[in-house]
């Protein structure tokens, strides 16, 4: 790894030109809050049930008495016998903040169509706390363009992030944010797939400011080398 190496002053001029892209950067990703609460809502008319470890329950239920409800769909397919390493990731950046997103009046789901039988043993493998059910009974996954039928993913194309890609899983990663009203009327305030859920992962805000960066090759792939949390070999081991 090479860099200019340059004096004190030299590198505070840079420092600060940097800083002000930043500023910008900032100021920006303002407007694009504001801009994300502004959209318009849409009603959810469907009645979906879902397995999960307190038994059946409709997605009312999964707002236990909050009013705003994140859902995770976490990549976990009926016939995997784990959880996707990438969706594991995202979790482990969110199951310790459940608390205090919690005094914010939003309650954390995370949903996948494995059955209640994989998912609640992963789960403890993993050691997260969040609330998980399963959708394999129900059009959830289909609805909000997560999971694709055999015929879709035997021609290779589905509807995801808002577009006809190619896709080569029956699976792939969201999430999706709800709002429930004193009449008990349950909106679709957002969804983000993709790379739209970057953002929520601070591992990758502490890499972007470390000499190598991601370090992750040309493709960006974070598959190269994330792993479920208890498979890394500790260093220095």
């Amino acid at each position: 790894m090479r860099h200019d190496v340059v004096s004190s002053e030299e590198w505070t001029a840079a420092r600060k030109r940097l800083l002000e892209r930043e500023k910008e950067f900032t100021r920006l990703r303002d407007q694009l809050t504001a801009e994300r609460l502004a959209l318009p809502w849409e009603r959810v008319e469907k009645a979906y049930i879902f397995d999960g470890p307190d038994g059946r329950e409709t997605l009312g239920d999964l707002f236990a008495g909050c009013s705003q409800l994140i859902v995770t769909h976490f990549m976990f397919g009926p016939d995997w016998e784990q959880g996707c390493v990438g969706c594991s990731f995202g979790m482990d950046h969110l199951d310790p903040i459940i608390d205090h997103l919690a005094q914010k009046d939003v309650t954390c789901v995370a949903v996948s169509r494995a059955p209640l039988s994989k998912i609640e043993p992963f789960k403890q493998r993993m050691g997260w706390r969040m609330k998980w059910v399963s959708s394999a009974g129900n059009d959830f996954n289909y609805d909000f363009h997560v999971s694709f039928t055999p015929d879709q993913v035997a021609r290779g194309e589905g509807y995801y992030n808002y577009a006809m890609r190619e896709i080569g899983t029956d699976e792939l990663s969201g999430r999706s944010v709800f709002y429930r009203n004193d009449a008990g009327e349950i909106f679709h305030t957002y969804s983000s797939y993709g790379r739209g859920g970057e953002d929520m992962l601070s591992t990758y805000r502490y890499l972007d400011t470390v000499p190598k960066g991601r370090d992750e090759g040309a493709d960006g792939n974070l598959s190269h080398w994330v792993r479920h949390h208890d498979r890394y070999q500790v260093r220095g081991a």
